[in-house]
């Protein structure tokens, strides 16, 4: 054999794959068509980010008079933000190419010949395992027979090097929600249209209502329950088509060996295994959770039940899920819908931060916290951030899931003062 594991896709998945194998002292070959470091790093979490947080300076400084400063007026130099944006990816994949070093990284296509045997445009090699982490890629805008030169998916929204006086965004999800609060507040007129009969559609619904509320007050004009079909795309300078993305497995393969495929996304069962023996999936691709600390866990796991673990893993651990709009928002775990939906007898605990001392100190009351509890042993089971540093705070919930804390336990913790995350026990004492 020519590897132990052969990884398809250098996104997080099959880096953190390809690192754990590593660690384990393998020999992983890392397939990637593109440059390593996938969506996340190249097309979705760090560019975004790092524009949301020039979005956030801006609005901060246009607030300033609150805390007492003057100035004389700001102005935004969106090239600029932009070129910061590509510095902070390009540092990052710098970094990244660093880390992998002593790993084969093979810049090519993927082809599976058998579950130990993969096509490279040059060459084939073998491997004891295969590992798809192909990733994902934006949903186009033909799904919805729409066209238009105007009309971008997240992808090409994220080179635009001149501001949209308006954009309209197609499809009230996480994507969506962070492009318009992001471009909200960066001075473009937004319109967000949502099928749903509100934004977020699966999310807590206090959540979802609590930011309509937020961005209708900050001129963003929400049209829920509204077909994207029934509104003019042509009326605006640019349209996002942000209804979600789909598995990223064409040209793989994948049918011909036999692995079963839903919606495009390999099957895979409770240790990551798909229906063929050898070879495993994780990650965007598998349609489990798109989320980048989803698929790093994954990639670690897959290899860990491939080679180490006795009976395997299974693939069960809760995932926080941060949305980087303005006011933040995360959660993990169960909701308070999912748990009605259920029967399942819980206790809710909520603590609106206008009553924070910090929120009102750095003028962000808006927002509260909401956590879930077996109503018979009260351990903690969920949470639903809304407010400053949401995406912080849903880490100590992690921890309390994962240690299988109660909420009298929880409440117990010293948190510091004046802090938001001390609003978490003042929600358990309520």
């Amino acid at each position: 054999m020519d590897y132990d594991v052969a990884i398809i896709g250098a996104g997080w998945a099959g880096i953190n794959a390809a690192f754990k194998a590593r660690e384990l002292g393998l020999k992983p070959a890392l397939i990637e068509r593109s440059r390593a470091g996938g969506t996340c790093l190249h097309r979705g979490c760090i560019p975004t980010k790092a524009l949301i947080q020039s979005a956030k300076t801006y609005s901060l400084l246009h607030k300033s008079k609150t805390f007492g400063i003057e100035h004389n007026g700001a102005s935004l130099d969106f090239k600029a933000a932009c070129q910061r944006k590509d510095k902070v990816v390009s540092q990052l994949y710098s970094g990244l190419q660093q880390a992998l070093k002593g790993i084969d990284l093979i810049e090519d296509e993927a082809t599976l010949i058998s579950p130990q045997e993969v096509r490279l445009s040059g060459k084939k090699i073998t491997s004891r395992f295969i590992l798809i982490a192909s990733g994902s890629r934006p949903i186009a805008p033909q799904a919805l027979g729409l066209a238009g030169s105007n009309i971008l998916t997240s992808d090409a929204l994220l080179e635009l090097e001149s501001l949209p006086h308006s954009l309209l965004v197609i499809g009230g999800g996480v994507i969506g929600c962070e492009f318009a609060a992001l471009y909200a507040s960066l001075g473009s007129a937004v319109t967000v249209v949502e099928i749903a009969p509100h934004l977020l559609p699966g999310n807590d619904v206090d959540i979802a209502r609590k930011l309509e509320a937020s961005f209708k007050k900050r001129g963003i004009t929400i049209l829920t329950g509204t077909d994207a079909r029934t509104v003019e795309p042509a009326r605006f300078e640019t349209v996002l088509f942000a209804v979600g993305r789909a598995p990223d497995t064409s040209g793989i393969g994948l049918e011909a060996l036999g692995v079963k495929l839903e919606k495009g996304a390999p099957v895979t069962d409770d240790i990551l295994q798909t229906s063929v023996t050898g070879i495993y999936a994780a990650g965007d691709c598998t349609g489990r959770a798109m989320l980048a600390h989803a698929a790093a866990y994954q990639g670690r796991l897959a290899i860990e039940n491939m080679f180490l673990t006795k009976p395997p893993r299974l693939c069960d651990e809760p995932i926080p899920s941060c949305i980087y709009t303005s006011p933040e928002i995360a959660s993990i775990g169960l909701s308070e819908e999912a748990a009605r939906k259920n029967n399942i007898p819980v206790q809710i605990f909520k603590a609106d931060l206008i009553a924070s001392g910090m929120a009102r100190i750095i003028d962000e009351t808006e927002g509260f916290i909401k956590i879930v509890a077996c109503a018979q042993s009260g351990e903690v089971l969920g949470a639903s951030f809304i407010g400053p540093h949401a995406t912080e705070l849903i880490g100590i919930i992690c921890v309390a899931i994962k240690s299988r804390l109660k909420t009298k336990e929880l409440a117990e913790v010293i948190f510091p003062h004046p802090t938001i995350s001390e609003s978490i026990a003042d929600a358990l004492k309520n």
